[in-house]
């Protein structure tokens, strides 16, 4: 079990405001031309925003859901943005303009969407139990996905494997395929399931559990992690080179950045005053954000001390 160590620096954040209510996900972009790249917020204000990765300067609000969003998403050239929320909609919107492009209807809370297919699909997760796929030129005539015992949690497109990861509160992970919608294989977990998340490139899942977070290898879907920790995990994300693991703990307000292969901690930051709900990676490996409790989304550096960005470092 990793033990608790300060780290011997102290990281200041970059602190993105704009959100009124508790940020419960994030989504980096991936790289773009100029090698930048984007960031999504999905917060309980109903507000979705979109920034600029490194700095978190605020970019636009996509405004239009009546409840709370639950997950927001960008496509590969981040042209578009897809939003799931508490009004029984996922919606699809210009990500340059702000315009909504398609509302697609559900019969219960939405809590999940992503592209998918080259981004022609857009799948969705919702509290009725189903994974839903939707053909965004055909919207009224989605197919339903065998899914889930109990409310659907997250879903995810995995771009390496070509298949839909959704986690539910069946303490289940279903990979679905979408030539034929059905769960091809099941990941069964013993706590339940409060976060899972993939690489940029699609090829690893982690997810937290309880006081575990386990990882997989999307190829073969083999458990390459299994680290148990001193403390219910809320979130656990892992950067694109696989050297670190970031989490957040459900009953604290640290953000935890441990090593990949042995699970040791590395750092510890404070600066959140809620619960961590989610963190993420930058394509790059270089950021990750997490969104909390508190209403706010904060940056940290990868690598305190490096040239990149805004950050400062203070020793301590």
């Amino acid at each position: 079990m990793p033990s608790t160590t300060l780290s011997l620096t102290q990281q200041i954040p970059l602190t993105c405001s704009g959100h009124t209510r508790p940020v419960v996900q994030l989504s980096f972009s991936g790289l773009v031309p100029g090698s930048n790249y984007l960031l999504i917020s999905a917060c309980k204000d109903g507000k979705p925003i979109l920034r600029d990765g490194p700095t978190g300067d605020w970019l636009g609000t996509f405004l239009g859901h009546k409840g709370a969003v639950w997950s927001a998403m960008l496509n590969t050239d981040t042209s578009r943005a897809v939003t799931a929320s508490a009004d029984y909609t996922a919606k699809v919107w210009n990500a340059f303009t702000g315009q909504e492009l398609v509302s697609l209807p559900h019969n219960h809370i939405v809590k999940s969407a992503d592209f998918a297919n080259n981004d022609v699909t857009v799948i969705t997760g919702s509290q009725d139990k189903s994974v839903r796929i939707f053909d965004i030129t055909r919207p009224d005539q989605p197919s339903t996905a065998v899914a889930h015992s109990a409310p659907v949690r997250s879903v995810k497109w995995s771009r390496h494997k070509n298949v839909v990861v959704s986690a539910g509160d069946d303490k289940r992970i279903n990979i679905l395929d979408l030539r034929a919608p059905t769960a091809v294989k099941t990941l069964e977990i013993d706590d339940n399931i409060s976060n899972i998340s993939l690489t940029s490139d699609g090829r690893i899942l982690s997810c937290a559990s309880g006081k575990r977070i386990i990882v997989w290898d999307v190829d073969a879907f083999k458990v390459v992690k299994d680290i148990a920790m001193d403390y219910e995990v809320s979130v656990a994300a892992v950067n694109p080179q696989r050297t670190r693991i970031v989490t957040g703990g459900k009953s604290d307000l640290l953000i935890r950045s441990c090593e990949f292969e042995s699970g040791k901690e590395l750092e510890v930051h404070k600066g959140h005053h809620g619960p961590v709900h989610d963190a993420c990676f930058s394509p790059d490996g270089e950021v990750y954000a997490t969104g909390s409790e508190d209403g706010t989304v904060r940056l940290w550096q990868s690598n305190p001390g490096s040239a990149y960005g805004l950050w400062q470092l203070r020793k301590i």
